[in-house]
């Protein structure tokens, strides 16, 4: 091809659609890309997120440009932040011309915990969501958590003579909120209302304190999402949230589960 008909290649995405059936998201899905997240503690942590993108497309366009979505993620290179989430956000719907947008970020987010009696340091890996969305000119963002902890069955302790049977239950906070969030204040808060928290490495004097915990705290499914909804109520950078909990349980081949969703704002 000449290089003066580099200039003339139709833009097919742009031509006009008769079926007059506007498209609610049209984009991309699981791109990887490596970012950084600002620790509480002062560091920087770095990472590889997933990406979901889309924007709304008219009913009079027949496509919409996907590679301006992968050219946003590369103009920011590894300088992605939750500020520039959101930046890009409005980068997006700018360049494609859109009303509407949404971006969903993926990533495992890594935070050391020391073993409650021997001390010894270890890792532990929480799956983080970052949603954000342009509607009608105005911005909103979520974040949503996936915090392991271990719960103990208040029945099983009861009508047993000798111990209780506990399981490893995975508690979902997701929260849209008005103010800055770390994502550590969300895993202390679902930590503390297990029966238990969870450890990368835990020695024998370590395993019979967090044993012993778990059995003086039982908890229900139903225990554990009221009593973290109870403490995201209380505050106020919270406007919204779903609190889900999922037991993955040990005598049974069923799962238990339990879910709240309250708008605060909501009158």
């Amino acid at each position: 091809m000449k290089a003066r008909d580099l200039h003339n290649i139709p833009d097919v995405q742009a031509s006009p659609d008769s079926r007059k059936l506007a498209i609610d998201k049209v984009g991309i899905k699981a791109i990887r890309h490596p970012m950084r997240i600002q620790e509480r503690s002062g560091g920087v942590q770095h990472t590889i997120a997933v990406f979901n993108m889309y924007v709304c497309l008219p009913h009079h366009f027949k496509g919409t440009h996907m590679s301006r979505f992968v050219e946003i993620l590369e103009e920011h290179e590894r300088e992605i932040t939750v500020e520039t989430f959101q930046v890009m956000l409005s980068e997006m719907v700018e360049r494609l011309e859109a009303e509407e947008g949404h971006i969903e970020m993926s990533f495992p987010y890594f935070i050391e915990k020391k073993a409650p009696v021997s001390g010894v340091k270890s890792l532990m890996d929480y799956e983080v969501t970052f949603n954000g969305e342009t509607k009608k000119g105005k911005q909103s963002f979520t974040m949503k958590v996936v915090v392991p902890v271990t719960s103990l069955c208040p029945c099983s302790k009861r009508i047993s003579e000798r111990g209780a049977h506990n399981q490893r239950s995975h508690v979902t906070v997701t929260a849209r909120t008005n103010d800055f969030v770390w994502i550590e204040e969300i895993v202390d808060l679902v930590e503390k209302q297990g029966s238990s928290e969870l450890y990368g490495l835990l020695k024998r004097p370590d395993e019979k304190h967090v044993t012993e915990r778990a059995y003086d705290n039982p908890k229900f499914v139903e225990d554990m999402v009221r009593d973290v909804a109870a403490v995201l109520n209380l505050d106020e950078r919270i406007e919204a949230y779903v609190v889900e909990s999922e037991n993955f349980e040990s005598i049974h081949n069923h799962n238990a589960y339990a879910f709240i969703e309250k708008n605060k704002r909501a009158r």
